[in-house]
């Protein structure tokens, strides 16, 4: 019915979005700590991969990996085991652009840690009497011995975008207007009212996290996928195969931290 309700909006004269012949996309919104979500949704998309049959097939995580919830950690780690076995494509989140701030700045870490950080910093290790104690110098300084290499270096790896056929996927959204390639980082990853109340075509469908939607945001030009998982126990994966959208979707437990 969707593809039908698409057809009549953009008439004969448009084609429908799509992803190039033979490939398979899916791509997760803001896992933000929610190992336990990200695992079991990465055993959805792998069975709804096989029951589709042969592809290339891609998998592209949005950003905010990390942060507010449980396992940054555990998800980092899972996420690399995920590259080592699939096509993966990673992008960089604010949150991904914080924490590495914050090993250089003070002012930056200050706020990392009241938007998730702590959380973050507790899941590698660090016990709770200790972050407590903790002035903002010292909290910096235990830094390097908490985090370690193996996950600075996959963060500092990542993208800050894709585009596959006509999608570009990337973390917040896109500075309306302006072209791809003159996009700043600072909008890639933190854009939220101008990117989401422009309905302008922006020359391919964007699909973003960043901002909560209570279920997805779907836009004639771009669909939005952060359902607050951290939170609300749901994260969601969008599938694309030529011009065909799918949704799935966790039904975890909502976070009692």
């Amino acid at each position: 019915m969707l593809s039908k309700i698409r057809q009549i909006i953009r008439g004969n004269a448009l084609p429908l979005p799509a992803v190039p012949q033979g490939e398979r996309v899916y791509a997760i919104g803001d896992v933000h700590g929610r190992r336990d979500l990200f695992e079991d949704l990465i055993g959805l998309i792998e069975a709804d991969d096989a029951a589709r049959g042969p592809a290339e097939t891609t998998i592209v995580l949005l950003g905010d990996l990390i942060d507010r919830g449980p396992d940054s950690a555990g998800v980092l780690d899972a996420a690399m085991a995920l590259g080592q076995r699939r096509a993966l494509t990673v992008i960089a989140g604010n949150h991904e652009e914080m924490l590495l701030a914050g090993f250089e700045r003070r002012e930056v870490l200050r706020a990392y840690i009241t938007y998730g950080g702590r959380e973050t910093l507790l899941s590698y290790g660090l016990d709770r009497e200790s972050y407590n104690t903790a002035n903002l110098d010292e909290l910096q300084g235990m830094l390097p011995a908490l985090v370690p290499e193996r996950h600075l270096a996959f963060i500092r790896d990542m993208e800050n975008h894709a585009q596959i056929g006509d999608y570009l996927f990337v973390h917040a959204g896109i500075r309306p207007g302006v072209d791809l390639e003159l996009q700043r980082l600072s909008d890639l990853r933190w854009i939220r009212r101008e990117f989401l109340e422009d309905k302008r075509d922006h020359g391919m469908v964007v699909i973003h996290g960043h901002t909560i939607t209570d279920a997805v945001d779907e836009r004639p030009n771009r669909i939005g996928i952060d359902t607050g998982a951290y939170a609300s126990g749901v994260l969601t994966a969008i599938g694309l195969e030529g011009t065909a959208r799918w949704y799935l979707g966790t039904l975890g437990e909502e976070s009692s931290d």
